[in-house]
């Protein structure tokens, strides 16, 4: 698996989320914009989705075995931050905690908690509310 191409395409991916996460539905870009969002989320699935889907099922078989895992595109986040930069100038993504899928975590029940995936590098991050975050899987 080539890390540094899916690192760069889930990148890209991320970028237009947020284009499209400050426009309105009236914007006239944003139909334009989210038909691009939807080629690149079916480019991510072709080139990258079995090797996504594997790690998604090894998370879950670990943190949360009694979810179903579903397309790794589900994972994505609405809206991510720039929370800084790496020594090459490529951003640091997070998301807020209420971003991802919702999954029931055996390490902490009866708290919501969310998977999202996140770039850069490319990782699942579990968010568990009044707990914090933690990265669960990064991509080798």
């Amino acid at each position: 698996m080539d890390i540094k191409a899916l690192n760069k395409d889930l990148a890209t991916l991320v970028e237009k989320k947020n284009q499209l996460a400050v426009l309105d539905y009236n914007d006239p870009k944003y139909d334009d914009i989210e038909e691009e969002l939807h080629d690149l989320e079916d480019d991510l699935i072709e080139n990258y989705g079995e090797y996504l889907e594997d790690a998604l099922h090894t998370v879950h078989d670990d943190i949360a075995p009694d979810n179903d895992v579903l397309l790794p595109i589900a994972y994505l986040a609405d809206k991510y931050v720039k929370v800084g930069e790496k020594a090459d100038g490529s951003p640091i993504w997070d998301t807020d905690m209420k971003q991802g899928v919702l999954v029931d975590v055996d390490d902490y029940p009866g708290k919501p908690a969310r998977l999202v995936l996140v770039p850069n590098p490319v990782r699942l991050v579990l968010s568990v509310s009044g707990v914090g975050k933690e990265e669960v899987w990064v991509a080798k």
